[in-house]
Order: C-alpha cells, then sequence, then structure tokens
C-alpha cells in the first residue's frame, strides 16, 4: 500500500481534514468526488472515505462554531480501524482537564489484566484526601477505603477528583499515566500534575495537555484494539453511564444514535471525548475540545452539541470506497 502526502479539501480549506490512503493497484475505478488525505502518525493507515462535493454545504461549519463562542474549537471522529475521517484545529493543543480519567480507567482496567494489581483491592484515605468536588468518595468517608474498580468506576461516571487522585499512584502517579499512554501510540498527550492543579489551563503550558487528534487516537486503540474484550466492555459501560455530557456529544446525536462520554471542564475550557454508535453497530471516538470561550457555560456546551451534529452529518455523507 502506498500513502501519498496530505491533500486538502478546497471548499474546506484548513476546516476539515478526510484522511485515507491512495491505493497503488486499486480493486476498482472508485469516483473521486474529494481528494482525500491522510493522517502521519497517530493512527495506522486507515480505510478510504468519499464526499461528494454537492453534500458538504449542508454540513454546518466548525469555523463559524468557534467564532460564536469566541474561544477556540478542537474537533477529532476516529472510526474503529483508526481512520481519522475529520479534524479541525485537531493538532492543536487544549487543556486535559477531566478527560485524563477515560485512559486513567483505561490503564486501572489493563493493569489488572496484566495481573500487576486486582481490581477488588482497596485503597485507604483519610479526610486530606478528600477534594471538594468528590462526591463517591465522600460518600464513602466513614468506611476509608474504595477498591480500585469503585474507584475508576467514580473517576469516569461522576468525574470524582478524589478518586482518580487515589488510583494515579497505582499507575506510577501523571508520569505513569503519561508513559501508560505512550506505550499506546500516543506521544502527544500528557499529564503532569494531579486534581485540581491539574485544570490551571494556563496560557502556552504544555503541562496537563492533549490534542483533539491524539485523544481520540488514543481512545479508538484502547477500547478497539488493545484492551481485553472483557475490560474494554467495562470500560464502555463506565462511559455510558456517566452523567456529566447529557448536554454536550449526546445532544447533538442523531436520531437512532447513542454515546457513553468523559467530559471536561476548567473553568477556562469545556471538553467532551465520546464512544459514539451508529444505529448500525459501528462505534467511533469524538473528541472535542474548547478553549476560552466568550459565552456562557450554557452556550458553551450548547457549541459542543452543535459541533457533534456536524461531525455526524458529515459522517453520514461520508462513504467508504471499499479500496480498504
Amino acid at each position: 500500500m502506498i500513502v501519498r502526502g496530505p491533500l486538502r479539501i478546497a471548499a474546506l480549506t484548513a476546516i476539515l481534514c478526510l484522511t485515507a490512503p491512495t491505493l497503488a493497484a486499486p480493486k476498482k475505478k472508485a469516483p473521486e468526488p474529494v481528494p482525500t488525505g491522510r493522517l502521519d502518525s497517530l493512527m495506522p493507515p486507515p480505510p478510504r472515505y468519499l464526499v461528494p462535493q454537492s453534500a458538504l454545504a449542508s454540513v454546518r461549519n466548525p469555523k463559524t462554531i468557534e467564532e460564536e463562542t469566541g474561544g477556540r474549537l478542537g474537533i477529532a471522529l476516529v472510526d474503529s480501524k483508526g481512520a481519522l475521517i475529520l479534524g479541525f484545529n485537531r493538532d492543536e493543543r487544549f487543556a486535559l482537564c477531566s478527560t485524563f480519567k477515560a485512559p486513567l480507567a483505561a490503564a486501572v482496567l489493563i493493569g489488572a489484566e496484566g495481573g500487576k494489581f486486582g481490581l477488588e483491592g482497596e485503597i485507604p484515605f483519610g479526610k486530606d484526601d478528600i477534594l471538594d468536588y468528590a462526591p463517591v468518595v465522600k460518600k464513602n468517608k466513614k468506611r476509608g477505603r474504595m477498591s480500585m474498580a469503585e474507584l475508576a468506576q467514580a473517576a469516569v461516571e461522576v468525574s470524582d477528583n478524589s478518586a482518580a487522585n487515589l488510583l494515579l499512584p497505582m499507575l506510577g502517579g501523571p508520569e505513569g499515566l503519561t508513559a501508560f499512554m505512550r506505550a499506546h501510540g500516543d506521544s502527544v498527550t500528557r499529564l503532569d500534575r494531579n486534581e485540581p492543579a491539574l485544570n490551571e489551563n494556563a496560557p502556552g503550558d504544555p503541562r496537563d495537555t492533549t490534542t483533539p487528534a491524539a485523544m481520540a487516537g488514543l481512545m479508538g486503540r484502547l477500547l478497539f484494539r488493545d484492551m481485553q474484550g472483557k475490560s474494554a466492555d467495562t470500560l464502555r459501560g463506565w462511559l455510558n453511564a456517566s452523567s456529566t455530557g447529557d448536554k454536550r456529544i449526546k445532544a447533538g446525536l442523531p436520531e437512532g444514535w447513542t454515546s457513553g462520554s468523559k467530559t471536561g471542564t476548567c473553568g477556562t475550557a469545556y471538553n467532551d471525548v465520546a464512544l459514539v454508535k451508529a444505529p448500525s453497530g459501528e462505534e467511533f471516538i469524538l473528541a472535542i475540545y474548547l478553549d476560552r470561550p466568550t459565552v456562557d457555560a450554557k452556550a458553551a456546551e450548547a457549541a459542543i452539541a452543535q459541533a457533534a451534529q456536524a461531525a455526524l452529518d458529515f459522517l453520514a455523507k461520508a462513504q467508504k470506497s471499499g479500496l480498504d
């Protein structure tokens, strides 16, 4: 398979980036309504997607959504084979906020798969370990200990900050989680601090950041390839039970679609990384990051929903050429 350099869609220059390799000896001659490109390093060679030029006019421009927020918007949509279907500011850095808790939970589950620890193993904690936002850990204050499975579930489903902090030392701290992400093909995302310091989001500070393409690619590799079936299904269940993203990606889903996600909110940033499932059963990872919007929280969440709708409208119009 020969992969050529990236090409741009003239109608959406610097807005939507389609990715796919060109085959040296295609099985059949396919129509070429739109050129295609590639993502160089994060994911394996993707299947090819074709989008009729006429269909692009009906998809809302992410740049317009971004301008309406007054902030900076990033989007990446990845399919189950690792193909980056579209991106907008896909390689720009954004604050992780609590989206790091999704790969954190994956690291716990994979660690248990490898026998590093048992999910039933309990971690003790005291009053000094309980942060302001720790709804599940607070409920277990009298008990004074929780299992790793309970903590990982709390970190994903309700974004419990104390649960995440209690798990990090079992993985080698922020550096250990970063090493885990490197081991699973993500050379970009980095965690440097614990909760709540990681939410600082200082301008120009690369600490505790990711890119939409990096996070979408990482979660795709973890859920679709690297995790064992039982562990992947456990993480799917936690994501689907999450109660924090109802007004974000989930609010922009087309009829018949479902999603489970891990949100992140830093005060100056609003994020959502979702496992979305089409009525056909096909799964995708959609990562949307919004940095420093000038609108209020309600409008920021609505913008994420609008971006999700635009991304999935685009996906509905994309067709695999069959030239895998």
